[in-house]
């Protein structure tokens, strides 16, 4: 991987893991454009740094939000803070039975499929055009609504599903405030994140060589610039329902990623 694509990489990763645009649908089509098939899969290393980044640009951004959480927990009690970690909890249920039982099947979807990507875009499109014109009844995170955007969640782990975008809309659609919308569907899938990377270095099998420093010390640092401004970002858009931008956005690359899938 050259330092080149290790930018343009690391910016695609840090911009699509908070914009409802598809980190991974996003991931596949760059893969392909730049000569890669299965990037996430040949580098498992470049994988691992990347989704560093992102999650440590999550922390940054809600820093004081994971603060308050963890001070509420350590009182040991069942307050405001218990009640949101238990709710983040339970969505994040149907991701891990998806990804510790059906992995192998889901692997089986990536690897340069773009047609297939292009189409899942197209119904991430149709979900962010819904929730901008979804009503704000200004409604909290409820247990039963936290496991419903748990299976949205799931669902986005589907190349070309955006997660942010299927979760921040699902709760919008379920009536959930704008701002405590954006607030969960970004802290929701930090734990996640941590989760998946532990699980890669447990497996093994990673390959890093001294010339890889530099491209992937790149990509760290671009995915993680990138993050921030994505991060905070979205989350002013969301209050503000602009969305449908990137309905328009998701419909155009969709439809390119599908006819040039069915051209190659």
């Amino acid at each position: 991987m050259t330092v080149f694509e290790a930018i343009i990489l690391g910016i695609v990763q840090g911009l699509t893991e908070f914009l409802p645009v598809s980190s991974s649908g996003h991931l596949e089509i760059a893969g392909v454009l730049l000569g890669s098939s299965s990037l996430p899969e040949e580098n498992l290393m470049f994988t691992i740094v990347v989704h560093f980044a992102t999650a440590l640009s999550t922390i940054v951004v809600f820093r004081r939000d994971i603060g308050a959480i963890l001070i509420g927990l350590f009182q040991f009690k069942w307050n405001e803070e218990t009640v949101f970690s238990f709710r983040i909890i339970l969505s994040m249920i149907p991701a891990v039975i998806i990804g510790l039982f059906f992995e192998k099947e889901l692997e089986q979807l990536f690897g340069g499929k773009i047609v297939f990507v292009g189409s899942m875009l197209l119904i991430t499109a149709v979900l962010l055009f819904l929730a901008d014109r979804a009503k704000d009844t200004g409604k909290p995170v409820t247990t039963l609504k936290a496991v419903i955007i748990g299976f949205a969640q799931a669902v986005a782990m589907l190349p070309g599903i955006s997660r942010s975008g299927a979760t921040i809309s699902t709760s919008v659609l379920l009536g959930i405030d704008k701002g405590k919308a954006a607030r969960f569907s970004f802290l929701m899938v930090l734990p996640l994140i941590i989760g998946k990377i532990g699980k890669d270095l447990l497996d093994g099998g990673l390959t890093y060589t001294s010339a890889e420093f530099v491209p992937l010390s790149v990509a760290f640092v671009s995915a993680f610039v990138a993050g921030l401004a994505a991060c905070t970002w979205m989350i002013q858009l969301v209050k503000k329902s602009k969305l449908t931008i990137f309905a328009v956005y998701c419909t155009i690359v969709g439809l390119i990623a599908i006819v040039a899938g069915l051209l190659m």
